[in-house]
């Protein structure tokens, strides 16, 4: 790859619907999340630890999962992310690590969070280690501490805020560029145990701010069907979730308007307590 081809693979990233996030590994993970639009700041589910880590409080048991997303058939474009996450009876304890790009743009990353349930709310608090390199203008890391919560307004109402890059960190020591910070809140609507409407607004703070819809029907016992939609850019977001025992397994697909579909899947095992 060219320098020429990684600058157009720069410019293309807004366009692509990834954003500028705090770096490409700041976006949602797991085909659940995908599937509903990336609303998902709500969900408390073993994805929490990427997606939100103030949801992670609220988790019922440990698990481990793995995810993979293929975007508009561009190996330079591909993400593979895992997890763990442990379920105590005090805190709720993650680490994340996930990888973008090829060998010539990538951007890798580490996490560790935790989080606590305390009367209606679910706090938490992350560190990561982001670390991006470009071949031919060299290699920048830096510690990135995003923050989020869940409060249960009711029976059947949650609000979900979450900040990414909370002290406002450079891109790396030797460099004046800040990692953008993203400020996301929202609000899930479950009127039965079936159905989940959500509905948040993302900002980041160099860029228009993004409206995120999804919603997720339990067609059968086992079985979801999912939907969402984004504003700037406008993409549309279909997923299905299948969930075999302790097994939780998901796929979603991403239609831009752009640059046509792009493939995701996650693997889930949970651990359950005796």
């Amino acid at each position: 790859m060219s320098r020429s081809w990684i600058s157009i693979l720069l410019i293309l990233i807004p366009i692509l619907g990834l954003r500028a996030q705090g770096g490409i590994e700041a976006l949602p993970r797991g085909a659940r999340s995908t599937g509903l639009g990336n609303a998902s700041l709500t969900i408390a589910d073993s994805w929490s630890i990427f997606n939100n880590i103030g949801a992670l409080g609220r988790l019922t048991s440990s698990a481990i999962v793995v995810g993979y997303d293929h975007r508009f058939n561009l190996n330079e474009l591909t993400t593979l992310s895992a997890g763990a996450v442990m379920h105590t009876e005090s805190f709720q304890y993650g680490l994340s690590v996930s990888s973008f790009g090829g060998e010539h743009f990538n951007q890798s990353n580490i996490g560790l969070g935790i989080a606590n349930q305390m009367g209606i709310a679910s706090l938490g608090l992350k560190i990561n280690y982001l670390q991006t390199n470009i071949e031919g203008f060299g290699r920048a890391a830096a510690p990135v501490i995003e923050f989020g919560g869940v409060a249960e307004l009711g029976p059947n109402l949650f609000f979900g805020a979450h900040i990414y890059n909370l002290t406002n960190a450079k891109v790396g020591g030797n460099s004046e560029d800040r990692i953008p910070t993203v400020v996301k809140s929202g609000i899930s609507y479950r009127p039965t145990e079936k159905l989940m409407v959500n509905i948040e607004a993302e900002k980041d703070i160099l860029l228009p701010a993004m409206i995120k819809l999804g919603i997720e029907y339990n067609l059968m016992d086992r079985l979801w069907l999912r939907s969402g939609v984004n504003t700037y850019p406008s993409n549309l977001f279909f997923g299905i979730g299948f969930r075999p025992r302790n097994f939780v397994i998901d796929y979603a697909m991403t239609q831009s308007q752009y640059l046509g579909n792009t493939h995701h899947f996650s693997f889930g095992y949970l651990i359950q307590k005796k």
